[in-house]
């Protein structure tokens, strides 16, 4: 198990079944995220367990339960009395779903280890033809809502705001738009993945949620903002590399890390009173673009590569 998950989450290291699942995925080679995002809901999961007096390898689906009413019982970090509509607690659905998901693999996995004969996680599931009982429903409804996408009003207040950024700032909102990209997906271009000449820039495989390549056009607008941000990048740093770079005194000519960017968008959705505004909004709204100009279903899936 990678060293930093045992400091970050010591209950971990106190579990051998556990810790070596997590080492498995990241032997394989997962995205860093996706283990770090494993690592935090089983070592919840794990604390509840050792709260409970329970062995994890031999807990059943009543002490499941107990972490479930944990999960959604827990208040809002943002203050006691902040409560998400989809769920009625402090978590979301989404991140209530995202904790159970590690827990329902590892005991994926202790099964096809020959160590447990059933997963006490149980999926939802729909067997067609039976007309009773044809749906079993997972341990926490799943609720699926559509994106939040800003109205014309709404995006010009965020441009307006942006227009006043540093054109680093204002480049990477632009291509996080005009190539529906990711937020690890934008922080992670490299100075060789643009292709100035015919105006499209590559996603490397390892960058992107699904593992899979590839190559994305941005506007004329977009390439005279990016034009300025290289030559302005050339008076930081000279060497290739990532393209987005650091001007703060302390991390000055070091690259943009995931959570500047956040802090960035955040700044930008406050300042222009479009609170709901993140840095997965741009990708949708792009998607959600594409379609209202008449793009086919099969033309925006290949395009997001989703």
């Amino acid at each position: 198990m990678p060293v930093e998950f045992a400091e970050k989450w010591p209950v971990l290291g106190r579990h051998e079944l556990a810790s070596g699942w997590l080492q498995i995925w990241s032997n394989l080679g997962r995205a860093p995220r996706t283990i770090d995002a494993y690592a935090r809901g089983l070592a919840e999961y794990l604390d509840v367990c050792e709260r409970e007096n329970v062995d994890p390898a031999t807990a059943n689906r009543a002490h499941v339960a107990v972490f479930v009413r944990e999960l959604t019982s827990r208040p809002s970090r943002r203050g006691p009395n902040v409560v998400s509509i989809d769920s009625g607690a402090g978590l979301s659905n989404a991140t209530i779903q995202q904790r159970l998901v590690p827990v329902r693999l590892f005991y994926d996995h202790l099964i096809e280890e020959g160590l447990r004969d059933s997963n006490p996680v149980g999926r939802g599931k729909y067997t067609p033809g039976r007309k009773f009982g044809s749906h079993e429903r997972g341990l926490v409804p799943r609720l699926v809502k559509l994106p939040w996408i800003p109205d014309e009003q709404q995006w010009a207040a965020v441009l307006e705001t942006a227009a006043g950024e540093p054109v680093r700032n204002r480049v990477m909102l632009a291509l996080a738009y005009d190539a529906a990209l990711r937020r690890e997906e934008l922080c992670l271009l490299g100075t060789e993945d643009i292709d100035p000449g015919r105006r499209t820039l590559r996603v490397k495989a390892e960058n992107t949620k699904n593992r899979m390549e590839r190559v994305v056009p941005y506007s004329v607008a977009t390439g005279v903002l990016l034009s300025a941000y290289l030559a302005h990048r050339t008076k930081i740093s000279r060497a290739r590399g990532l393209l987005f770079l650091s001007e703060s005194r302390r991390n000055y000519g070091q690259p943009v890390t995931l959570w500047t960017w956040s802090k960035v968008v955040r700044r930008i959705a406050v300042d222009s009173g479009v609170e709901r505004f993140s840095t997965h909004t741009t990708r949708h709204l792009c998607l959600t673009d594409l379609a209202r100009m008449g793009w086919e279903l099969h033309e925006i899936t290949a395009f997001a590569v989703h």
